[in-house]
């Protein structure tokens, strides 16, 4: 008999969400279900909402007006139904490039969590919809550019809700199809919306939420990383161990810098090469002053979490609804100020520890301290790893150039009805950007730095740190040491995936939490 491997479940509601919780669903591939709680909030508000528009005239913004600077038309009852169908079809005004499905499926997750809390109006069917779309992973083709940011992410959560009319592509085993085709294949209805559930399925920041998730949890692993290639180019440059001693961290004593220099000296404990004598008193900044510059962008992550943790446990869609209260409420929890600012500050944070590890890069290169011309074995006929170098600068300044704050370009729109928007679907998109490019540079440091490394072991006859040693190993088992000139396109990309793979492994094996 077939042993079936019993399914993880994540009940929505009742408890506030981590990052560390994601983290877990994500890593667990969790299926969703609405906790009892949920449904209950869910179909109460429902059922005040239905007997609120049955039983007065009064006009409750997007329920029964028109949307944004047609808040003033009334809508009769009769075409309450049609008013959220053609909010949908009219906000699916997507553009560019789609949105990573890695990132659709955290939009999902966070508009279910969104909607839960039962301050939205939404049916329990439209939830359940969604939540069969992520346990099915049937994701809504979304498009990267439409959204200011404010009055909701409304052009990318119309994409990733008019699947539930039949209406728009979503991606199928996959294939992308029309959503109507894959609804015929489920056996699935679609969904007949009611009085203000458009409104709650496109305003809230779930399209800004879902990329800083992404990049957060990617983020807690790179700058782990960052923290282990500088220590790898340290000990191939020869560098010294003071500037990573705590002594002089406990006087300036800044989160992220304590951890950082804690990780170092752990990552290079018992080196040989670090304990040998050293002719040259000081080191460069990029090495030096590692944990100080590693630290202050960890610190600005940290920051950036605190944003996020509060959003994914926020209701963000307009107007709210407070049954207890007798209340609804047309405000401002759509704009997206808070997540474009952590935003901005996170993508110039982690362009920063890409700026600092090029630098490293470079000084390996400099034939310096005993190192080869390029790391070559035969410079002049080979050029080594000088070309590598450019490609980091290049990626190092494009990541500045995304840096530009994205926070400050507010635009008006909607006739002046929606006149400062925080433009942070632009700065998760361009803080994406910058996280992947991030990886790039440090896959072609950490090239870089086991070149050079190997030349210093040569040169000394002496080992470096156990897990340094370990990961060299298993780096050796994917590029080979590079004695003459090649494709180095492959080299660069194998290093990418090792820190997506292989590394991620020894490190968590070697007890440093990811």
């Amino acid at each position: 008999m077939e042993n079936k491997q019993t399914e993880t479940v994540h009940k929505i509601g009742g408890q506030l969400l981590t990052l560390k919780d994601l983290l877990q669903i994500a890593q667990s591939d969790s299926k969703l279900q609405l906790s009892s709680d949920a449904i209950q909030k869910i179909t109460y508000c429902r059922n005040y909402l239905d007997d609120k528009i049955n039983n007065s005239d009064q006009s409750f913004y997007g329920i029964n007006t028109g949307f944004g600077n047609l808040y003033n038309v009334s809508i009769s009852k009769t075409q309450l139904a049609d008013l959220q169908k053609n909010l949908l079809l009219s906000h699916a005004c997507g553009m560019g490039e789609v949105v990573p499905l890695e990132v659709v499926k955290w939009m999902l997750f966070l508009k279910i969590q969104s909607l839960s809390y039962g301050h939205s109006g939404v049916q329990l069917q439209t939830v359940e919809r969604l939540i069969d779309m992520y346990n099915h992973n049937i994701l809504p083709v979304i498009y990267q550019q439409g959204s200011l940011g404010a009055s909701g992410d409304l052009a990318p959560l119309a994409h990733l809700s008019i699947p539930l009319i039949g209406e728009g592509d979503v991606w199928y085993r996959g294939e992308k199809k029309e959503s109507k085709e894959v609804w015929k294949l489920m056996g699935w209805e679609t969904i007949d919306l009611q009085a203000k559930e458009g409104l709650a399925l496109i305003n809230g920041t779930q399209f800004m939420g879902a990329y800083g998730v992404w990049i957060l949890l990617k983020s807690q692993y790179l700058s782990l990383v960052a923290d282990f290639a500088a220590a790898v180019s340290l000990e191939a440059f020869d560098g010294r161990i003071e500037p990573f001693l705590a002594l002089s961290h406990q006087i300036r004593p800044h989160k992220g810098q304590v951890k950082t220099a804690r990780q170092i000296r752990h990552f290079i404990a018992n080196s040989q090469i670090i304990d040998q004598p050293k002719v040259h008193v000081q080191d460069p900044y990029s090495f030096r002053c590692a944990p100080q510059v590693h630290g202050a962008s960890k610190d600005a992550i940290e920051y950036a979490q605190k944003v996020f943790e509060v959003e994914i446990n926020a209701v963000t869609d307009n107007p709210n609804i407070f049954p207890d209260e007798d209340r609804i409420l047309s405000a401002g929890n759509f704009h997206g100020q808070p997540l474009a600012l952590a935003l901005d500050f996170m993508a110039i944070a982690l362009a920063e520890l890409g700026s600092i590890s090029e630098r490293r890069t470079y000084k390996l290169l400099d034939a310096e301290r005993g190192l080869q011309p390029v790391l070559s074995p035969y410079p002049g006929l080979n050029s080594g790893l000088m070309i590598p170098q450019y490609t980091a600068a290049s990626i190092v300044s494009q990541n500045k150039q995304l840096c530009t704050p994205a926070s400050v370009d507010s635009i008006t729109s909607s006739k002046g009805q929606e006149d400062h928007v925080s433009m942070g679907a632009n700065g998760a998109t361009k803080c994406y950007q910058v996280i992947n490019n991030l990886e790039r540079i440090l896959a072609i440091e950490l090239l870089t730095a086991f070149q050079a490394l190997d030349f210093r072991k040569q040169k000394t006859q002496l080992c470096s740190s156990d897990i340094i040693e370990a990961v060299l190993t298993a780096f050796r088992k994917k590029i080979t040491f590079n004695d003459g000139d090649r494709l180095l396109r492959k080299d660069m990309q194998q290093s990418l995936q090792f820190i997506q793979g292989e590394l991620r492994n020894l490190l968590s094996e070697n007890g440093f939490s990811i």
